[in-house]
């Protein structure tokens, strides 16, 4: 061998290879990890994550292509939380998506301080502590919001348009979620001024929603309202079921429950939340601050009303009522 000796071409032959790997690792380097953490199960709601892909296809970001999202479920179990919220802030991830609920985003915020996440919640982001104000965040939390406590005092109303008779009204709550703490004392003012009761139901598993029902059953009340949970969402079919089993007039917070046969709803586009929340992880991967980043405040709520299942529970509708819907199920 002319001009190299063998020891020194395979060497270079070695090194060459070597580099290989490196090359290949620079490539996936300049690829944005996007870290995803959710409270409920992977299966559970699968058109909220769809949604969030939307909202980062319209920034020009496809998942697998230019940028890759690591998964982090709870099933439901937020106190595995915080590990999941650790464990993407060890790997680096370049943003961390927190959602379904204020667990997942006190989770993320307790894990770092440096990695940006946006949020989407129901809470009030000021008054949880995740932001100094909404126009500007100030850390590395912002996001999206949509007051789901003042959404309970709507549905309340509309609850009561609808059933102006009855007196027991009844809230599921998920007391392990953070924002549904502020639900029941605001509804107990609004129930207090138009002279009903209200029965607050604590339900944070599937056997405590059975014996939620079984306590309104027995207190008879009048009717039910379920407030702003990712975990109810996922138990939508048992809620409704028991709603109908025990034919009570029932306000749900999204219009899936009542897609599924339950009686009403009003609430947040939910979806359309998560989509805004891939729009503003896509502002950050393109080097947007969280601090500077006011929080969006989403503004599409709908009110829906099954008029088959109003039927079946005997309910005349107000027209002037069916006239303010933003959508009737016949």
């Amino acid at each position: 061998m002319s001009g190299m000796g063998r020891r020194e071409f395979v060497a270079l032959i070695g090194g060459a290879a070597a580099a290989w790997p490196l090359v290949a690792r620079a490539q996936q380097a300049t690829m944005p990890v996007i870290g995803f953490l959710n409270s409920l199960g992977g299966n559970d709601r699968p058109n909220l994550r769809d949604a969030f892909h939307r909202g980062l296809g319209e920034a020009g970001l496809v998942p697998g292509s230019n940028v890759t999202i690591e998964y982090r479920y709870a099933d439901n179990q937020i106190h595995r939380l915080p590990a999941l919220a650790a464990d993407l802030a060890n790997r680096r991830v370049a943003v961390i998506a927190a959602t379904g609920g204020g667990a997942s985003v006190r989770a993320a915020k307790g894990a770092t301080t440096a990695i940006p996440i946006v949020f989407v919640s129901a809470g009030d982001p000021v008054k949880e502590g995740y932001v100094v104000s909404l126009n500007r965040p100030g850390g590395n939390l912002t996001g999206i919001t949509w007051f789901g406590t003042v959404l309970s005092g709507k549905g309340f109303g509309l609850l009561h348009e609808l059933v102006p008779n009855a007196t027991l009204i009844a809230l599921l709550v998920n007391p392990n979620t953070p924002e549904s703490a502020h639900t029941p004392q605001d509804l107990l003012e609004t129930t207090h001024t138009l002279g009903r009761q209200l029965l607050v139901l604590n339900a944070s598993s599937r056997s405590e929603i059975d014996m939620a029902f079984a306590t309104l059953r027995q207190r008879r009340a009048d009717a039910l309202l379920v407030s702003a949970d990712p975990f109810f969402s996922s138990r939508q079919q048992q809620i409704v079921a028991l709603a109908g089993r025990d034919a009570i007039p029932t306000m749900y917070f999204n219009r899936e429950f009542v897609a599924d046969g339950g009686l009403m709803s009003y609430g947040n586009d939910v979806a359309d939340a998560y989509r805004r929340a891939g729009l503003y992880v896509a502002r950050i991967l393109k080097g947007e601050k969280p601090a500077e980043l006011p929080v969006d405040q989403a503004t599409k709520f709908e009110f829906v009303i099954n008029l088959t299942t109003a039927k079946t529970l005997g309910l005349d509708v107000p027209p002037a009522l069916s006239a303010r819907a933003d959508e009737v199920i016949e």
